[in-house]
C-alpha cells in the first residue's frame, strides 16, 4: 500500500514537460509539478499520485529561486489559473513549445521529421486578446491574505471575474486583467460596481438561482466593442438600467447585447441573444479582410497571431491561383476565404450551420464569389457524387479543435489522398496522433509552431503534408 501525503524535499527543477508542469527526476523517478516553478527552482512537493516510475505533485515549498525567474506583471498571478508562465521569461516560454512540438511529433507520432521552423512568437506578449468571458457569482474566492485580515472568517461577497481552477463554484474578483487592452477593465470595473449598489443579484451556480450570469466582451483591432450580458431571466427595468449606466460610462463602446439563460450551463449557442444597443455584431479584420463577428460566432482570440497563423497556412498551401481547396472545420470562413484570392476554388465544411451561414456571408462582404460553404460532416458529404460537383481537392487544410480529427475523418482523407494536406493544430498531441495514422500515405514536409497565447503552456503548430511519391 502507497503512503499519503509524501513529501519530496530539495527537489532540482530541470524542464517543463506536457501541459505546462515542470519536470524533475528524483532516484530514477519523474516526478510532474505544478504550481509556479520554473527550471532551476529547488522545491519541495507534496505528492498526488506516487506511482513506481512516476509522480505528481505540487510545490508547497521554494529552497531557492532560479536566476531565470522574473517577476509576474499581474496582481492575480498564482490565483486565477490564467496566463501560468508569467514567471517565465518569454524567450524560454517560447524554447519550451517549440520543444513541447517536437517531442508530441517524435514520441507520440513516431514521425520522420524536417528540420523545425523556429516558433514565431507574438508581437504582443500583454493585451492581445480579443475576447474575454467573465462569470458572475454571489460567493467570491478570497485568498488567505483576504481570510486573514478578517480575522478568519470567510465573508459572503459577490464576485465578477474567473473561475478559479477546480472550484467551479468560486470565482476570483478581477481588477485589472492584462490580456485585453482597456476599456475592458472598466466595463467589468462599472458593471461589478453598479450591480453590487444596487444589489442586483449575483448568480448562485449550485442552487442555480439569481440574476447576473456571465459577462462576455469583445475588442477588434477595427476598435469595435461589443458586450453580451447574460441574465437568468428578464428583469426589464435593471436591465435597461444597468445597461444604459454601462453605455453613458464606457462611450467608445459600438454594441450591446444580452441572453436569458434559465439552463443549468453557461452555453449560449442554442440562445439568441437579443441586441439592445448598436448593430448587434462587430466587424475584424484579417490583412483586408472584414469578418462579421456576432455573439456566438468563433473567431480566432489573438487577431494579430491569427493572422500571422493563417498567413503560414497560405504558404504552406503553396497555391497557385489553380487549385482547388477544401476547408475542413472551416468555422466562420476565415481561413478559407484568407486563402481565397490564391485559389480557383475553396470548399468550405463545417458541422455547424450557424458558423457556415456567417462564413456565407462573409464571402458576401469580401466579395469572395470562388467560394462555396457546407453545413454537415466531412464523412457524410465528401462521396462521389459531391467531387463531381465540386471537383477533387488539390490542397485540403484542416484546422479541427483540440480533440482533433476522428479517426473516421482521418480515414476519408486517405480514402480522397489530396496532394497535399495543411494540418492547423490547437493540439500538438492530437494532431502527432492523426499524423501517425496519415504516415500512411504522406510524410511531413514542414513544420511550424506559432505561439497565439503567452504566457500560457498553449501551443498551435502547422504541419504540411504531402503524398508519398508511390502511392
Amino acid at each position: 500500500m502507497r503512503k499519503k501525503n509524501v513529501v519530496l524535499e530539495n527537489v532540482p527543477v530541470t524542464a517543463y514537460a506536457a501541459e505546462g508542469k515542470a519536470l524533475a527526476r528524483q532516484d530514477g523517478k519523474v516526478i510532474f509539478i505544478e504550481g509556479g516553478v520554473v527550471p532551476g527552482d529547488v522545491v519541495d512537493v507534496r505528492l498526488s499520485k506516487n506511482k513506481k516510475d512516476w509522480a505528481e505533485g505540487k510545490v508547497i515549498h521554494f529552497h531557492s529561486y532560479s536566476d531565470k525567474r522574473v517577476t509576474p506583471f499581474c496582481s492575480h498571478f498564482g490565483t486565477c489559473g490564467g496566463c501560468k508562465w508569467q514567471m517565465m521569461p518569454y524567450s524560454l516560454q517560447l524554447e519550451y513549445k517549440q520543444q513541447q512540438v517536437a517531442d508530441h511529433l517524435q514520441r507520440i507520432g513516431k514521425l520522420e521529421l524536417p528540420p523545425m521552423d523556429p516558433i514565431l512568437g507574438s508581437a504582443h506578449t500583454e493585451h492581445y486578446r480579443n475576447k474575454l468571458e467573465f462569470t458572475f457569482s454571489n460567493k467570491a474566492y478570497l485568498t488567505t491574505e483576504e481570510i486573514r485580515d478578517n480575522d478568519g472568517e470567510i465573508p459572503v461577497r459577490p464576485a465578477l471575474g474567473f473561475h478559479v481552477p477546480k472550484l467551479f463554484d468560486k470565482v476570483l474578483n478581477i481588477d485589472t486583467c492584462f490580456l485585453m487592452q482597456e476599456p475592458v477593465n472598466l466595463i467589468r470595473n462599472t458593471i461589478r460596481e453598479y450591480a453590487v449598489s444596487h444589489e442586483l443579484p449575483f448568480y448562485d451556480i449550485r442552487a442555480q438561482q439569481g440574476w447576473l450570469r456571465n459577462l462576455v466582451v469583445r475588442l477588434c483591432t477595427t476598435g469595435e466593442i461589443m458586450v453580451n450580458l447574460v441574465i437568468h431571466h428578464e428583469d426589464k427595468a435593471n436591465r435597461i438600467a444597468l445597461l444604459d449606466h454601462l453605455l453613458k460610462t464606457v462611450p467608445a463602446i459600438t454594441t450591446v447585447v444580452y441572453t436569458i439563460n434559465p439552463k443549468g450551463n453557461d452555453t449560449i449557442f442554442d440562445l439568441e441573444p437579443k441586441v439592445y444597443f448598436g448593430k448587434g455584431y462587430a466587424e475584424e479584420k484579417l490583412e483586408d479582410f472584414v469578418f462579421k463577428i456576432g455573439p456566438k460566432s468563433f473567431f480566432q482570440t489573438n487577431t494579430y497571431q491569427g493572422e500571422v497563423l493563417y498567413k503560414v497556412t497560405r504558404d504552406f498551401a503553396g497555391l497557385t491561383g489553380s487549385e482547388i481547396v477544401y476547408d475542413l472545420y472551416c468555422g466562420t470562413g476565415s481561413i478559407g476565404i484568407f486563402v481565397s484570392r490564391n485559389a480557383r476554388k475553396v470548399v468550405g465544411i463545417e458541422l455547424i450551420k450557424e458558423a457556415i451561414d456567417d462564413a456565407k456571408e462573409n464571402a458576401a462582404r469580401n466579395n469572395v464569389n470562388n467560394a462555396e460553404f457546407f453545413a454537415g460532416d466531412v464523412v457524410d458529404i465528401c462521396d462521389d457524387e459531391f467531387f463531381a460537383h465540386h471537383g477533387q481537392p488539390d490542397v485540403i487544410i484542416t484546422d479541427p479543435p483540440r480533440a482533433g480529427m476522428h479517426e473516421k475523418l482521418v480515414n476519408k482523407l486517405l480514402e480522397i489522398a489530396a496532394p497535399k494536406i495543411v494540418y492547423v493544430s490547437c493540439n500538438p498531441a492530437t494532431q502527432a496522433r492523426d499524423l501517425a495514422l496519415l504516415d500512411a500515405l504522406y510524410t511531413v514536409e514542414k513544420v511550424q509552431p506559432v505561439d497565439m497565447f503567452p504566457h500560457t503552456h498553449h501551443i498551435e503548430n502547422v504541419v504540411l503534408l504531402k503524398k508519398r511519391a508511390n502511392n
